[in-house]
């Protein structure tokens, strides 16, 4: 178990900003004194003795197995398990029960292609917040960090009503800075992908997978912001009990839901670009069979040509063999001009008959 007390300054903050793995628990407080705590710990119960000295505090567990220990860690901290099976079912995922209220929030991750929406729960009490998510989603390095920074900024002698809002604010700017990130990956991905739509060598069985991975993604993140924005409305005219009603702190939830609803407009823009893509790799399929199409039909023309080149002397070979026309050796010289005099007219003949009728196309490429 790690305790930083610092009598209103922070230790020096370590270079790196990766969570500890070797405690499951954070604590962050205002003290009643004015002055700012931190610990760490592998249980929340370790932090009963800040909790008790605090004024407002926020605890947060990285929970491996998420739905157990959610119970394991809300339920010895003062909160109802009507309230935790309300959220974790799914039934609501905002939940005011006036001594009392919750959330869950997605926490979204993006490997790739691939992206999660993982669950992020925030109980909340007269003096004490408390988030619990998964220990991959490393949600919050840098408020875990600042948070004595943060809590120094609270004013001591504000209601906690005012205290708790300001700190649940904090929280979930937190969360969707994050979530943001992960846009910022996607368009990563998307300016790969333009650049193979650029290249005309690039297969369009590589491309029409890629394209379809990255729409599902971008409506992956889409769904996950959408939820946001539904539980920060239900948040905000929700009044609950255990929130400000100070009009000042309020707006700053709607910022929060507006710089949601603008992120959803840059996800959007994004899907629009590769509509866009889509409709480019549709003309260069159109294109190909087009290009298909005028070598074969290139190809039949030549062929009609050539077929009837063959067989008009073919058939006049044919009929001067009968014995009724009792050809020698003598006829030889005559023959032999009518079979080429005819072989060159029916060529002629039948590349201008194609040429004319217009089935001979005039480029292939």
């Amino acid at each position: 178990m790690q305790n930083s007390e610092n009598n209103g300054k922070d230790a020096p903050a370590p270079p790196s900003l990766s969570i500890s793995t070797k405690y499951k628990a954070f604590c962050a407080a205002l003290l009643k004194d004015g002055k700012t705590e931190k610990m760490e710990a592998n249980s929340p119960a370790d932090f009963k003795q800040i909790l008790s000295r605090a004024s407002v505090s926020w605890v947060d567990y990285l929970a491996t197995d998420f739905e157990p220990e959610a119970y394991e860690v809300a339920l010895p901290m003062g909160f109802s398990s009507g309230l935790l099976a309300t959220l974790l079912t799914g039934a609501s995922k905002y939940e005011d029960l006036d001594n009392e209220a919750g959330l869950i929030l997605p926490a979204i991750t993006v490997e790739g292609f691939k992206v999660t929406a993982n669950p992020l729960l925030i109980l909340i009490k007269k003096n004490l917040i408390l988030t619990i998510h998964g220990a991959q989603v490393m949600r919050f390095v840098r408020l875990r960090r600042y948070a004595g920074t943060f809590f120094r900024k609270v004013p001591p002698k504000a209601k906690d009503a005012d205290k708790v809002t300001m700190l649940l604010i904090r929280i979930i700017d937190e969360n969707n800075s994050r979530n943001f990130d992960y846009l910022r990956e996607i368009e990563e991905q998307g300016d790969k992908l333009s650049g193979m739509l650029s290249d005309p060598k690039t297969l369009r069985t590589t491309l029409g997978p890629q394209i379809y991975q990255m729409k599902h993604a971008l409506i992956g993140y889409l769904n996950a912001l959408w939820s946001t924005v539904d539980v920060l409305n239900a948040l905000r005219y929700g009044d609950p009990e255990l929130l400000t009603d100070n009009e000042k702190l309020l707006r700053r939830i709607t910022v929060l839901t507006s710089d949601v609803n603008n992120q959803i407009s840059l996800a959007e823009h994004l899907s629009e670009v590769l509509a866009s893509g889509l409709e480019v790799l549709q003309s260069i399929y159109n294109n190909q069979l087009q290009i298909l199409n005028n070598k074969m039909a290139l190809l039949v023309a030549y062929l009609t040509v050539i077929g009837t080149a063959l067989l008009v002397p073919n058939t006049i070979a044919t009929v001067m063999s009968n014995p009724a026309f009792q050809m020698g050796p003598q006829d030889v010289g005559w023959y032999t001009a009518l079979i080429l005099v005819s072989t060159v007219v029916s060529t002629v003949v039948a590349y201008w008959w194609v040429k004319s009728r217009g089935w001979m196309p005039s480029s292939v490429e």
